[in-house]
């Protein structure tokens, strides 16, 4: 085998890792999507969409910004995640090709509605992604190299970029010590998280240098050629898998790890394929013309994130177009040294003051300290997200964040159906606060006496008791 015929496994590997991040991203759109930007939403798309234009933001949804419409769409996106999941439409490109541009243009019409709960740059890599599989090509074809490069060129990008922003963004990552802080403080810790905080200094600048190297250097061996891009893809992977057992970050780890496959020769999968790999014949004329115009194209693109990355301004996860192709990506530029939590409380006393407060669970985000972090990646809880943000700016309580707490006190079940636990099943409660903890691993001496995962200090009010007065919300002073 040579040329791209040497990647069928690869790319067969690759198709099927993003559809499955696509079945995963179309679930959480059924299960969150309404609740949060409904027609009874948080921040309803129906608002959003009386205040832009369809070539600010192309979403199917502008036309139909309707919990139905939402449903349907979901619905949709997790049939075609199916398909190419199966590989039911592989047997002719075009067919291929029809069933990953639906694939992209659906979630891109939820990506470019979904405002802040939207915001993530793994969305963008997503479509990013998903947009060059549709020139995959069928399952009797040879996979084009170009198609190869394309795909790898995304992954140099999310690596390559994550590593300049983090030497740029926080003298922690030049000086070695930010996973000192990383593994406590990170948007969502998972059940090993803990032990990854408390490993030995040494570890954690080992871990620092692993990272440098593998997000500086390994990146340029991706065009290298053979064994070196696969052993560089190796890297990668092996680095993405400890990223996932000591964290949730969402499909990002997920997601890179497959974009990381295109590296590996089939010479290397070989042995893991369990069956025969099928006889192929060279692309047509026309598919290979539709490959050389779209590789001429992301050359052009790439002009913006080359000079981004050689900026000593550099930007993160950062959209050229509307249409998400051909980004600028990074994570974790700067680490938090401390970690705050807004731990959200009701009570259905008549009077908020002296009274009995029940605190609301979330799913993912750390509330009780007796309670172990749970494993949420690589699916996306969007609200608990975006609790961590608004912890870091207690001054400002942004929009979505008042209407949680009416929705709340209207007892909505959309929003407490985001919820891990709604302490006021039968009626919902008088009265809603926000308080401002911060908090910190226990010890290993702490968590063998207490059970605890957490210790947790208060350090404000975030939001003071509020009721409804009037179908408004209503701040109670003293």
């Amino acid at each position: 085998m040579s040329g791209g015929s040497a990647y069928w496994i690869a790319r067969f590997l690759f198709e099927k890792g993003v559809a499955l991040t696509y079945l995963i991203a179309f679930l959480a759109v059924l299960d969150q999507f309404p609740a949060l930007l409904g027609e009874h939403g948080l921040l309803p798309v129906a608002d959003f969409a009386r205040r832009v234009k369809f070539r600010q933001s192309p979403s199917l949804f502008l036309f139909a910004p309707n919990d139905g419409a939402f449903r349907t769409g979901g619905w949709a996106g997790v049939a075609l995640s199916s398909v190419a999941l199966s590989g039911a439409a592989d047997a002719r490109f075009w067919t291929s090709a029809v069933v990953w541009a639906a694939l992209w243009v659906l979630y891109l019409s939820f990506v470019n509605v979904g405002q802040t709960f939207y915001a993530f740059g793994w969305e963008s890599i997503l479509l990013e992604t998903g947009f060059f599989a549709i020139f995959a090509g069928s399952r009797g074809t040879a996979p084009q190299m170009l198609t190869i490069w394309i795909w790898r060129w995304i992954l140099f990008r999310v690596m390559f970029g994550a590593g300049l922003i983090k030497l740029r963004a926080d003298p922690c990552w030049r000086h070695l010590t930010c996973l000192d802080y990383h593994f406590e403080t990170q948007p969502m810790p998972n059940p090993f998280s803990w032990r990854f905080h408390w490993l030995p200094p040494w570890a954690h600048k080992a871990g620092v240098l692993y990272n440098h190297f593998v997000e500086l250097a390994v990146p340029f061996a991706y065009f290298a050629p053979q064994p070196a891009a696969a052993i560089a893809g190796l890297l990668t992977i092996l680095f993405q898998a400890i990223l996932m057992l000591s964290g949730n970050l969402s499909w990002l780890n997920f997601v890179t790890i497959v974009l990381a496959i295109p590296t590996l020769h089939d010479g290397w999968l070989r042995h893991l394929w369990p069956g025969s790999i099928p006889a192929m014949h060279p692309a047509g004329t026309a598919e290979q013309v539709v490959i050389w115009v779209l590789a001429a194209a992301v050359a052009v693109m790439s002009v913006p994130p080359v000079l981004n990355m050689l900026s000593r301004r550099q930007l993160m996860n950062f959209s050229y177009n509307p249409l998400h192709l051909v980004g600028s990506y990074g994570a974790f530029g700067g680490v938090t040294r401390e970690r705050f939590e807004i731990v959200v409380e009701g009570t259905r006393a008549p009077s908020p003051f002296a009274s009995e407060w029940k605190e609301y669970e979330f799913k993912g985000k750390p509330g009780s300290p007796i309670r172990r972090p749970p494993q949420v990646a690589p699916y996306h809880l969007r609200l608990d997200w975006l609790m961590w943000f608004a912890a870091m700016q207690p001054d400002r309580v942004p929009l979505w964040f008042t209407r949680f707490a009416h929705q709340l006190l209207e007892g909505d079940r959309g929003v407490t159906g985001l919820l891990k636990t709604n302490p006021f099943p039968g009626a919902p409660p008088r009265y809603v606060r926000a308080l401002l903890y911060e908090y910190r691993f226990t010890t290993p001496a702490e968590r063998h006496t207490t059970g605890r995962w957490w210790n947790r200090t208060l350090v404000g009010t975030y939001l003071r008791p509020t009721a409804l007065r009037a179908g408004s919300l209503d701040e109670v002073r003293r």
